[in-house]
Parts: C-alpha cells; sequence; structure tokens
C-alpha cells in the first residue's frame, strides 16, 4: 500500500523586512547576509500571529466539511508551543472544527519533531488505510535582536494531509535516523529566545547528514545516481547547500548540475520567508515542487530533516503523477507578493511587543489580514479569533 503526503498548504503572515536593510543597521556588509547566509528576506511574526494561528491559516485551505467530519488524528510540530502541559493541536481542532472524537497531540524535538509527525501518521495510515492524518509544524524561530542569529530568525507553518494513494508523495520504507545528546541550540523555559552556538550547530548539522547519507546508502544500496533531488532543512540556505557539496562529488558532472538546479529551487521560498524550524524541510520541498518545472513523476527524493539538541533522519519519497493536484495553486507566490515591507525600526518595535506576564489584555487586529488571529490575553487563557 502507498501511503504518504496527500496535499500540501503553507502560511506566513504578511509582514517581511529586507535583508540589506538589516544589514546596513546592524554594520554589517549586505553581501554577509544576501550571499554568505543566503537569506534575501524574513518574515516579521506580528504578536497577533503565533504557532496555533498559523498552524490553523495554514491547515485552513486544506478543510472541507467531509473532513472535519471524519478525521480523527492531529499532530502538531512545533518548538514555540503557548502551553507547557496543554496540546497547541487541541486549539487547532476548535479553530479548524475538527470532530469531537479525534486525538490531538503535540511534538517537540527542536526542528525535527515536523518530520517524526510525518512518519507517526504513516505509521496510522497504515493500521487505518482509510483515514486521513493531519500533520502541521508551525514555528516562530526568534533569537532578539542585534543577535548573531537574528539574521536566520523568521516564521510560518506548512500543513500536510497524509493519506494512502497521496497524490503527492510516498513515503519509502528506508529512514535512517539517528540521535545525540549535543548543546548546539536550545531554549530554557523562562526565555523567550533560543540559545545557539552558530558555528557549532552548523558543524552538527553537516556531522550528521553526512553520517546518515552514509548509513542509508550501506542499508539500503542506494547511490546518488538513484535520487533525481535532495531536499534540505533550510534554517538558513547556505546550510543545506553546504550539505549538498558534501555528496557532490559523488555524482557525474551532468547529475552534479541537475542536482544544483533542484537545489536552487528547493531553497526559492525559505531565501524570501526564513527559518520555519519544524516546517523548514518541508516549505523547501514546497518550493522544489513549485519551482521546478523539469520534475517528473516517478522521480525518488531524498529528504534530510534536522533538529539541533539533536535528531537527524533521512529517508525518500516518490512523487506521484498528480502532485501539483495536492498543492494549493499559486498559494506561496501570491503570499509573498501580498506581503507589507516594514523599516528596520518598525521591525524591531514588533519584535518586542510579546504576549508575556499574566495580565489581561487586548491586541490590535484590524491590521492583521490572516483568517485566524490571537486577539489577546483573558484570565491567563489566549484567545483565539476566526476573522472572516
Amino acid at each position: 500500500m502507498k501511503i504518504g503526503i496527500d496535499q500540501m498548504s503553507f502560511f506566513s503572515p504578511h509582514l517581511y523586512i529586507e535583508m540589506s536593510d538589516l544589514a546596513q543597521a546592524r554594520g554589517e556588509d549586505p553581501n554577509k547576509y544576501l550571499i554568505g547566509i543566503g537569506q534575501t528576506r524574513q518574515a516579521v511574526i506580528p504578536p497577533t500571529q503565533d504557532a496555533v494561528t498559523m498552524g490553523a491559516n495554514a491547515a485552513a485551505p486544506l478543510m472541507t466539511d467531509e473532513l472535519r467530519q471524519t478525521l480523527d488524528l492531529v499532530i502538531f510540530a512545533t518548538e514555540s508551543g503557548i502551553d507547557q502541559s496543554k496540546s497547541g493541536a487541541a486549539y487547532l481542532q476548535r479553530l479548524l472544527g475538527i470532530q469531537k472524537y479525534a486525538r490531538t497531540i503535540e511534538l517537540k524535538q527542536a526542528c525535527y519533531s515536523g518530520t517524526y509527525g510525518l512518519m507517526q501518521a504513516r505509521d496510522y495510515v497504515a493500521v487505518h488505510p482509510d483515514r486521513k492524518v493531519l500533520v502541521v509544524a508551525s514555528d516562530v524561530a526568534r533569537y532578539g535582536l542585534k543577535t548573531s542569529g537574528e539574521v536566520t530568525q523568521g516564521g510560518g507553518a506548512v500543513a500536510m494531509l497524509v493519506s494512502a494513494d497521496p497524490q503527492i508523495l510516498t513515503l519509502e520504507n528506508d529512514s535512517q535516523f539517528m540521535t545525540d545528546d549535543v548543546m548546539d541550540f536550545w531554549r530554557p523555559n523562562y526565555a523567550t529566545e533560543a540559545r545557539v552556538d552558530g558555528k557549532y550547530s552548523s558543524n552538527v548539522y553537516q556531522e550528521f547528514f553526512k553520517e546518515l547519507w552514509d548509513r542509508y546508502r550501506k542499508q539500503t544500496g542506494r547511490t546518488i545516481d538513484d535520487f533525481d533531488a535532495l531536499v534540505f532543512h533550510l534554517p538558513y540556505t547556505k546550510m543545506g547547500k553546504k550539505g549538498l557539496q558534501m555528496v557532490l562529488p559523488e555524482a557525474d558532472e551532468l547529475q552534479q548540475k541537475e542536482l544544483l538546479a533542484q537545489f536552487e529551487a528547493s531553497q526559492k521560498y525559505s531565501r524570501q520567508i526564513g527559518n520555519l524550524y519544524t516546517g523548514s524541510l518541508y516549505l523547501s520541498l514546497l518550493s522544489l515542487l513549485n519551482e521546478t518545472p523539469g520534475l517528473k513523476p516517478g522521480a525518488r527524493l531524498g529528504l534530510f530533516s534536522y533538529g539541533s539538541g539533536a535528531e537527524g533522519e533521512f529517508y525518500s519519497g516518490i512523487l506521484q503523477p498528480k502532485y501539483h493536484a495536492g498543492l494549493v495553486s499559486n498559494q506561496v507566490p501570491d503570499l509573498l507578493s501580498r506581503r507589507q515591507g516594514l523599516s528596520i525600526a518598525q521591525y524591531e518595535q514588533i519584535f518586542e511587543q510579546t504576549l508575556q506576564g499574566s495580565a489581561d489584555r487586548e491586541l490590535e487586529i484590524k491590521n492583521d489580514p490572516a483568517q485566524f488571529v490571537l486577539a489577546g490575553l483573558k484570565n491567563e487563557r489566549r484567545q483565539y479569533l476566526k476573522q472572516h
């Protein structure tokens, strides 16, 4: 039985900054950000959006009346959780109108948990082939103003429906994964911004990829010749390119050009959005599917997922004949074209407007065009609204 990703959808808020403006404000050469890091723009998350609202906004285009009544498993992957106890998936269930006889669960392992959620969904469908599972990977990448990690901030959500006989990608049962307790990135309970050892984290990412790639080849007997594209988790786009360059010498000259061209297509959206944490790999996949006209059904894609702390997985999927039917038509280009650019002063003001503390407050939602918004805090409870 074929099982995999049947439909995909994406959301990121309506605000952004130019990385060249940020570089100038921080006294850096713009090329350090544009070329050295590989980022052009960065999504800015207003106080009226969080991991829950972004997840709901991403999933909404996939919902139908029939799905709302039959969906019985919602998996919410995030490292930007809004509660130490209650699952963000429970909020999604209500906001999306999903029937109450459904399991809703939140997963955490840095940027990796979106992939684990996808694999759990696959296993569930294997036992219940008539069911579908909603997997949402949603995060706010936040390091702090004037920090070394500021250039790799961003945010957004990817929603995926997993089913038998999927329209987009079948998942092969060939995953190779590994875990190691390292302190390359973490966020203490008392902090809203992550802590990161940037150079060390970059090295661990590359070491995980190479070790898993070598293990995958040994376990499956496949080589780089068996792949039409390699898709990477992209905390920033240069990171994935470094990973790809580690294995390119295994390919002949023609395939090297093809793999590089596919990577350029896969990183196009991430260059404009920034870091999605749990959704980053799947934004790369969306970008590849939408921006590569020559990608043919039956193509084997290799996908590398990494989460600091650290856990990684390499697996493959087979592109399906009607994969475009599972994508929301022109969704990401339309979203990018409608965004509003901010000055660095405006961005810094928004960055400081976090919903911290226990005091009641109302947020100004009229300027947020999203369907689902965070309207404030009342009796220590987040107030989520559907605007339209």
